[in-house]
């Protein structure tokens, strides 16, 4: 059996995490794990790695927008869910903003759960930009060939046309120039060249 996807689920309601356990259970592939906060949400992120966290919003300390943020923060990969009974538009924006993977208002259904554990979990990670190199003190910053590529990809696309214009002309003449080479070794009685 390959191994089982772990998910975190943050809120403050057990009933939510006894949920979210039925409905992803060890049969198809999850295993959850629980936190009744976001202190104890942290602490188990840093214990170890998890697929997807899902996070209520309205719980004792930490809201669960805060805890999304820090968990983007320090593991863009991870997909964050949020779960809430208080859905308003300046908790979606903030959620989104924070790079949450999907943003669901309570009550859940099994199929809207199940569903959108599978979504997360398709989800990319986000593309991590590569260090640029830096250079040494005193010596000129390094620059990249972008505008020699740049200017070659302008020129190329400027020259197509008449490239293209050039084939169509000088291609029936050079179909003509073959025909007439093979008709006069035909006729000269010498054989084809293979």
């Amino acid at each position: 059996m390959s191994a089982l996807r772990k998910v975190l689920v943050v809120d403050d309601d057990p009933v939510v995490g006894k949920s979210f356990n039925r409905v992803l259970s060890e049969e198809k592939g999850y295993l959850v794990v629980t936190a009744a906060n976001a202190a104890q949400a942290l602490e188990k992120l840093r214990e170890q790695e998890y697929d997807v966290v899902y996070t209520d919003i309205k719980m004792p300390g930490m809201d669960g927008l805060e805890l999304a943020e820090q968990v983007k923060a320090k593991r863009p990969w991870t997909p964050v869910v949020i779960v809430t009974g208080y859905g308003t538009t300046a908790n979606e924006d903030r959620a989104r903003a924070a790079g949450v993977a999907a943003f669901m208002r309570k009550p859940l259904s099994p199929e809207m759960i199940e569903a959108s554990a599978s979504q997360a979990l398709l989800t990319p990670a986000p593309v991590m930009a590569a260090p640029q190199p830096t250079s040494m003190v005193g010596e000129a910053p390094v620059e990249p060939l972008a505008n020699e590529s740049k200017l070659k990809n302008v020129a190329l696309f400027l020259a197509a046309p008449f490239i293209g214009l050039a084939y169509a002309v000088l291609l029936p003449f050079v179909g003509i120039a073959m025909l007439a080479w093979v008709g006069g070794r035909a006729l000269l009685g010498k054989p084809p060249v293979a």
